[in-house]
């Protein structure tokens, strides 16, 4: 008991909103045909501090939120690391996302965007590579998009899992103005909120508590940036899996519902 009591001490203790999405990818890793396969996600929450809070809500169905989401994303990732194996990924808010070593084709260009604090809970919970960097910057401070070292015609998708559900509607509309200055064409996976989220029905989703929320994100989006080629949005319950239950894919059917009581992906080219 002691032994133990003392190797508890010598974990790291990480903020829950930092700590939480991994170690849900971490339980997903055990589950029989999972979503996500995440060992560097478990090895790294051998080496932290569960928090209660960790445990909070119906942690099963957070999970299975999460994890279809991080399952898009992915997806998407690999579909434009296929059609550009040299292209640039920009993870903006990366966290503690594990992305890299998950969809990595061993020739992609890979930048993990964070505050700084947070690109050094990376450095020390995850192996080093030298075909992805950190820099420091966030969605409010812009001034990143000065520093990136891409050419001008290299391809470029911009990753948002986690970062904007914590932006308001304005901040979120700033963000992607920006990047659609900045670059003279690029692509944007993000993942937004839907104006039904913070409903009761919206909790049984497994929603936590997110800054803005959209009828329809993907309409929003293309109002901030209106010379993009084209924009679509992917829900969670659109790819059939078994776990959701039955009156969840049923509800998402009804008209306008499937992209407002969820976080959703949405992409974006110009």
């Amino acid at each position: 008991m002691a032994a133990k009591s003392a190797a508890n001490k010598h974990r790291y203790q990480i903020p829950l909103g930092l700590l939480q999405p991994m170690w849900l990818r971490s339980r997903e890793t055990l589950v029989d045909n999972a979503l996500v396969y995440d060992p560097i996600a478990t090895r790294a929450c051998q080496r932290c501090q569960l928090a209660p809070e960790c445990f909070s809500g119906d942690i099963d169905q957070k999970q299975l939120l999460h994890v279809t989401l991080a399952r898009l994303c992915d997806q998407h990732v690999s579909a434009f690391i296929k059609r550009n194996p040299d292209g640039w990924i920009i993870n903006v808010g990366a966290g503690l996302d594990t992305r890299f070593y998950r969809v990595d084709n061993g020739r992609c260009h890979w930048l993990e965007l964070d505050v700084s604090e947070h690109l050094l809970w990376r450095e020390k919970l995850f192996h080093r590579s030298e075909r992805y960097h950190h820099l420091c910057g966030s969605v409010d401070d812009l001034s990143w998009l000065e520093q990136l070292p891409i050419a001008e015609k290299a391809p470029v998708l911009i990753v948002c899992e986690h970062a904007l559900l914590d932006c308001t509607e304005r901040q979120v509309a700033k963000f992607v103005q920006a990047l659609g200055c900045h670059f003279d064409s690029a692509q944007v996976c993000m993942v937004l909120a839907g104006d039904l989220c913070n409903s009761k029905l919206g909790r049984k989703m497994g929603t936590s508590h997110y800054q803005h929320g959209y009828r329809s994100p993907g309409e929003a989006i293309l109002n901030c940036l209106p010379w993009a080629r084209w924009v679509r949005t992917d829900s969670p319950l659109d790819r059939d899996c078994g776990r959701w239950k039955m009156w969840q894919r049923l509800v998402t059917k009804l008209h306008g519902y499937k992209q407002r009581l969820t976080p959703v992906v949405v992409q974006l080219r110009w």
